[in-house]
């Protein structure tokens, strides 16, 4: 079998423009490329797509990616190829020929990474084999299991494919599963041996918040309004609400649309463009959307209705801040919402699980505990401090030391055996006298009764608190009996002190909390100028900007001002391909804030100097490589000084011919702003540089 560890990190950087992996990242993409099945289970944003991305450059034929929807598949590939990296999905929108063309690349170096949605896998059978396809990922793996909070009928029939194809190595990702959830992926997929990889599930850089329902529409105003210009969504329980949202949003100025499924195909489509294309500021949708969706700026999500469980809350608050830049988490709840929570339950085959996950969430809404440790907690990770960034650890409530009655619950747990649900532990504590605890001889316990003094709603209050800091869980598939976890042994053994917040403690909100005022973002700043740079190729290419560069890493270009080509590609997120293609472009802007700030003389303006030097009669090589700079930069200068109005002889970098077939296109093309149309009409035969520079002779005429 082939080391490729030598390979691993210049590939990272060379593709994906990181000089290192992140968390056990290396060690899953060692364990794939040895052939080894994996379950990965890591957080939005984490960055599980390189774990099977970044192996499928290395393998020889070509990796399977098994995606839920279309719009998730098309995100990917777009990405990939900004990133120069052969992509394409699969699916029932493509004709025969380009399916046909699709096929015949499989296994070859044209196509690296195959996206298909599990509905389409049977047109698939002639190239399902090992001598087409090295790997197989299964992204959104949560979607297999029925204890899952998104289960996914289609994603059962997976199970054939370990079967089928036993030696090709099988990749299950997903950002949420608990543990019955986890064990049910391994089992439907016939990968009982999966090297399983947890990652922590603490996103630091996304504060959480937790708001009675009361005046949602008012709230939801002044919080955008506190930050404008910020990409955001709203996730609502009905397509009504989202409308009317959107409705309200329009009415004060805001740019807002709404999306779910009883809009077409085509609407569904174009909202979710304008958004990730930063043309929408705010979507009001309901759940299924931005599932998958790596627009990296999105610094806020709403739930205007609370989640139906935590998995799903978690999933939804991880599409914010995925660049790992501060990002905040706002849920409404309210009575209302748990009412028309359960009647979605109603005949739902997994009814008795669905309620139990719907009163996890309600615990989280209603707790008066650190909100991190509770999340960090339902997925079975300790947090040992309280976040400081969420709602709670802001404004804390009046704290007891519950230690001797945390250990009194994880004793009765213990003596029930871990096989009976909060209700019948409190009543062994409050030493009740009912069927459930004399039937099965509960009384004899030496914990029964030991709670006496205390009220069961106490009680109540205190389980829920020791759930929420991860010293006991519930198992939802064995009837939500509670279970012990490793830290149990810690209180129960070791002294480790528990905190609780007393029950008398009600946390009211009558009113929001008025925030501080956003401070004005200062004008013209240098990230401000990247942004527009970014934004004027994203328009030009037609692809989202996020894909030029993430706005973590035009911060980072802020921070480190890179003035040469080695400076730039130290910036995480630029790697070879987009060295290349838009290094000089960001070098050049970089070049023209620092000189404006420190007031050097407009002569040595970039345009001004290439302006000189070409009047001195040197030729564009020439004015580059005094200049230190790529012949495409100069020639973007020229096509730049002739939009202006300078003196250029235009037709010496340009045939008139040339012009003339631009003229042609762009009848034809019917005049569009980007210059990607033009590039595909001329089926990549003129450059951007061309295409650009005729363009602008045709402005100026």
């Amino acid at each position: 079998m082939t080391d490729h560890s030598p390979a691993l990190l210049p590939t990272l950087k060379n593709y994906f423009g990181f000089d290192s992996f992140r968390g056990q990242q290396g060690s899953i993409i060692e364990s794939l490329l040895k052939g080894e099945d994996c379950l990965v289970i890591m957080p939005t944003g984490g960055g599980k797509s390189i774990c099977y991305q970044l192996p499928a450059l290395l393998m020889e034929q070509t990796t399977l990616v098994i995606s839920p929807l279309i719009a998730l598949m098309k995100d990917q590939v777009d990405g990939l190829r900004a990133n120069g990296i052969a992509a394409a999905f699969f699916n029932s929108s493509q004709s025969q020929a380009e399916q046909r063309l699709l096929l015949e690349n499989a296994g070859t170096p044209e196509l690296k990474l195959l996206y298909v949605a599990p509905e389409s896998l049977s047109a698939l059978s002639t190239v399902l084999d090992e001598t087409h396809i090295s790997c197989i990922a299964i992204d959104e793996a949560h979607c297999i299991s029925s204890w899952g909070h998104d289960f996914r009928p289609s994603y059962q029939q997976l199970g054939f494919l370990k079967k089928s194809l036993p030696g090709i190595p099988i990749i299950a990702l997903t950002a949420t599963a608990d543990k019955a959830t986890r064990q049910d992926i391994v089992e439907q997929l016939n990968i009982p041996g999966a090297a399983q990889f947890l990652s922590s599930f603490d996103r630091k850089n996304i504060a959480l918040e937790v708001r009675p329902g009361h005046n949602r529409i008012s709230q939801i105003i002044q919080f955008i309004e506190q930050r404008p210009g910020q990409s955001g969504i709203m996730y609502c329980l009905s397509r009504k609400s989202t409308e009317k949202l959107a409705e309200k949003l329009q009415q004060r100025g805001i740019s807002a649309q709404a999306y779910h499924a009883g809009l077409d195909f085509v609407q569904r489509t174009k909202i979710q463009e304008n958004f990730i294309r930063d043309k929408t500021q705010v979507i009001c949708a309901t759940i299924a959307f931005g599932m998958g969706i790596d627009k990296s700026n999105v610094r806020w999500v709403v739930h205007y209705n609370m989640p139906k469980n935590i998995e799903g809350y978690y999933q939804e608050i991880g599409r914010s801040g995925r660049d790992g830049l501060e990002a905040h988490a706002l849920l409404f709840h309210s009575y209302s919402d748990i009412i028309q929570l359960r009647k979605f339950t109603e005949g739902a085959t997994n009814k008795e699980l669905q309620l139990a996950k719907l009163e996890r969430m309600k615990q989280f809404a209603e707790a008066t505990d650190c909100r991190r440790k509770i999340l960090l907690g339902y997925f079975g990770e300790l947090l040992s401090d309280n976040c400081g960034n969420c709602d709670v650890c802001k404004n804390p409530p009046e704290i007891i030391d519950g230690t001797v009655m945390a250990q009194k619950i994880l004793s009765a747990i213990a003596r029930v055996k871990e096989s009976e649900a909060m209700g019948t532990v409190i009543d062994v504590l409050r030493g009740a006298q009912n069927a459930a605890v004399l039937d099965k001889n509960y009384q004899n316990l030496k914990t029964y009764g030991i709670g006496k003094d205390i009220s069961w709603h106490d009680w109540q209050h205190y389980v829920v608190q020791l759930i929420n800091q991860g010293y006991c869980e519930i198992a939802f598939h064995q009837h939500n009996a509670l279970k012990l976890t490793d830290f149990s042994k810690k209180v129960l053994f070791e002294n480790w002190t528990v905190q609780f917040t007393h029950p008398s403690f009600v946390k009211e909100k009558m009113e929001v909390a008025q925030e501080k005022k956003t401070k004005r973002p200062k004008k013209d700043t240098l990230f401000d100028r990247l942004r527009v740079l970014r934004s004027q190729i994203a328009n030009e290419e037609n692809i989202p900007a996020y894909l030029v560069f993430s706005d973590a890493t035009l911060r980072e270009i802020e921070q480190q001002r890179p003035m040469s080509e080695s400076e730039f590609l130290t910036i995480n997120g630029v790697g070879k391909r987009k060295l290349e293609v838009y290094g000089d472009l960001f070098i050049a802007e970089v070049s023209h804030y620092i000189a404006e700030k420190i007031k050097r003389p407009k002569k040595n303006d970039t345009l001004k100097i290439t302006l000189e030097m070409y009047k001195e009669g040197l030729a564009l090589e020439e004015i580059a490589e005094k200049r230190g700079l790529k012949p495409t930069t100069i020639f973007f200068h020229i096509a730049k000084l002739y939009g202006d109005g300078e003196e250029v002889d235009i037709y010496k970098f340009i045939t008139k011919q040339e012009v003339e077939s631009v003229r042609k296109a762009k009848v034809i093309l019917e005049g569009p702003e980007a210059l990607k149309p033009y590039f595909d009409h001329f089926e990549e035969q003129m450059g951007y540089d061309k295409i650009r520079m005729a363009l602008s002779v045709l402005e100026r005429e």
